[in-house]
């Protein structure tokens, strides 16, 4: 049920107010009302508004004092300001103190209604887009607390809140991306894009375009100008995956990128400045390909100015057991089924298996486990579908 709030120290447009918004039985709401501004603020601070209706001039407190320590103090209930002596430049300062809106006394009936359904409605896709982010963070949340992991996540702790690259290095399937995602979610650039190219999935003909975009012409089937993934990442960080598989050509203008903080898209003649945290991958040895001329020396030392090993899961078998519990779950949400148990010897016997395709051939057995063993996975199970 949305809580609204009324600030106003006319007691008789407070109980106008409330009669209308009470009217609204559809929206079900729940109105308290406050007779000034020190009263008001005190209630926002005390217990959770939805929305707030609240005047402009008031005693002891003004309205738009009591917007700006609200504001200050993140408190999150949407604010529209009321006012008599409405002006252009009252509204202008409302609006840069953070109000929804500003109407003017008194009030125009449909106006305001269309106000409120509009506020609760950005409220409500606000709820939405703080729970589906919340859900991809846990998805790509790093599970497990052996010593070898602990050691990654205190490494990623201290890198993240800062502009330094990072070179991240680990066997196919050991969760390299997890780490990417993790140093972006925990940057100042978490509210921006989170933008992910594999290098090794893209032509070498087209590594270039997909990166620095290209102009309308510039080849045969560019019937369009298209936005690079550099433009696209702006403000955010980028992540280049397997970069170990990126051509040579393609790896002197990333290095150029990183240098200018500047990208120029194919067939264009224009620099364009881009604000990018660039994050790379790999599952080479970068020096052995080095020595062998298939990778810059140059570029590999502007990558890796932080580096981080991720274990093989044959070095961290110790979260074996805290990753199946997790598969486990996260599978059974997937299949809207119930999470299936799993006996001691079972994942004692998962623990002892030399896991070549790491974390994600682990995820795939107990994915097959799952479908072919009853309510619980015990160690003939484990023998036979591993």
């Amino acid at each position: 049920m949305p809580k609204v709030l009324l600030i106003e120290d006319e007691a008789s447009i407070r109980a106008v107010l409330k009669d209308i918004l009470k009217d609204q039985k559809e929206l079900k709401l729940e109105v308290e009302e406050a007779k000034d501004g020190a009263e008001g603020l005190a209630k926002l601070e005390s217990d959770h508004y939805d929305v707030v209706f609240c005047d402009i001039k008031m005693p002891k407190m003004d309205g738009m004092e009591v917007l700006q320590q609200a504001k200050e103090k993140g408190i999150a209930a949407t604010f529209i300001m009321i006012s008599a002596h409405g002006t252009t430049e009252i509204a202008v300062d409302a609006t840069k103190l953070g109000a929804y809106d500003f109407l003017q006394k008194p009030p125009d009936l449909n106006r305001l209604l269309i106000t409120l359904r509009n506020a609760l409605d950005k409220n409500n896709l606000v709820k939405e887009t703080k729970t589906l982010k919340k859900k991809v963070s846990l998805k790509f949340e790093i599970t497990g607390n052996s010593k070898p992991l602990i050691e990654v996540k205190e490494v990623i702790d201290k890198v993240a809140p800062t502009e330094a690259r990072v070179l991240i290095t680990g066997p196919n399937g050991s969760g390299k991306e997890l780490v990417a995602r993790q140093l972006h979610e925990k940057s100042s650039r978490s509210s921006n894009h989170f933008i992910e190219v594999n290098c090794a999935a893209i032509p070498s003909e087209l590594i270039e375009s997909e990166l620095f975009g290209h102009e309308k012409g510039s080849f045969t089937s560019a019937i369009k100008q298209r936005i690079g993934k550099f433009e696209q990442a702006e403000g955010g960080t980028l992540f280049l995956d397997e970069i170990g598989d990126m051509s040579l050509a393609a790896q002197a203008k990333v290095l150029r990128a990183l240098q200018e903080s500047k990208i120029t898209r194919v067939g264009g003649d224009k620099d364009i400045s881009v604000n990018v945290r660039v994050l790379a991958a790999t599952n080479k040895d970068l020096k052995k390909e080095i020595a062998e001329h298939r990778f810059r020396e140059d570029l590999y030392h502007r990558l890796s100015v932080i580096v981080i090993k991720v274990p093989s899961l044959n070095d961290r078998s110790d979260d074996i057991p805290i990753l199946v519990e997790k598969f486990l779950g996260d599978i059974a949400s997937e299949y809207g089924s119930k999470k299936k148990d799993i006996a001691k010897e079972a994942v004692e016997l998962l623990q002892k298996h030399d896991w070549t395709g790491n974390i994600r051939e682990l995820r795939n057995v107990v994915e097959r486990l799952i479908i072919m063993s009853e309510a619980t996975i015990g160690p003939a199970e484990v023998k036979k579908y591993l």
